[in-house]
């Protein structure tokens, strides 16, 4: 009787710890950017998105307010869009760094409102072989922090810079020149609060930058949707 007793909890513990165990591998895969072959999630985003498309929203922060000023654009944050396993995600510089599902992407931002560009000859050079290269060079940054005081470093890392960076060493493209941060409007009041409390009186005037209205400019990139 002992016997069949230990023999069934045997059994049911075995049975539990595999469920567990495939729950786990579902939730959380080795590789995060791996494909397998299953449909896309969504028929009408299939037909628009592509690997690499980069995409833009005016977010609602004090800081992307700040952001949108000092570059004078609508634009105060971007990331990169890639097919993982079938379903769309925006690689984005936030805190931490993170893939995050597109529609909730989307609802992130001011009224829900975006705009994506590709690059004018993605179909040629965006191959799945360079579309994985970038992806794998997207890997290190999974995870890592976000970089409030726009540092030219792989330490931490902001928006814009990770979109650049990956297509640089991912796809060996420069989608635009990289500028300092002097170069953008800094006086108006409430870019000066947010200076303040990153820098104090030590302002980095002289770091490399590269802003999301910078990518938006770029003249190697295309406007696939646009909802402003």
């Amino acid at each position: 009787m002992k016997k069949q007793k230990y023999l069934f909890l045997a059994v049911t513990f075995l049975l539990s710890f595999g469920l567990a165990l495939f729950v786990a591998m579902s939730v959380f895969p080795d590789n995060p950017f791996s494909k397998t072959e299953t449909k896309k999630a969504d028929n009408n985003l299939q037909s628009k998105l592509k690997d690499g498309d980069i995409i833009f929203q005016t977010s609602q922060s004090a800081q992307c307010e700040a952001v949108r000023i000092a570059t004078n654009s609508k634009f105060s944050h971007c990331g990169i869009i890639y097919d993982i396993n079938g379903k769309w995600f925006v690689f984005e510089a936030v805190q931490p760094v993170k893939l995050t599902p597109f529609e909730e992407w989307i609802q992130h931002g001011k009224e829900n409102k975006y705009l994506i560009k590709r690059l004018k000859n993605a179909d040629h050079v965006l191959t799945p072989a360079i579309v994985q290269k970038m992806q794998n060079y997207s890997q290190q940054f999974d995870g890592r922090d976000y970089d409030g005081y726009f540092e030219w470093t792989d330490n931490k890392i902001y928006c814009s810079e990770l979109v650049w960076k990956i297509y640089k060493n991912g796809a060996s493209i420069e989608l635009c020149p990289l500028h300092q941060l002097q170069d953008f409007n800094l006086k108006d009041d409430r870019v000066q609060k947010i200076l303040k409390e990153r820098y104090g009186n030590d302002i980095l005037l002289g770091e490399k930058v590269v802003s999301p209205s910078n990518l938006a400019d770029s003249d190697l990139l295309k406007t696939v949707i646009d909802t402003y």
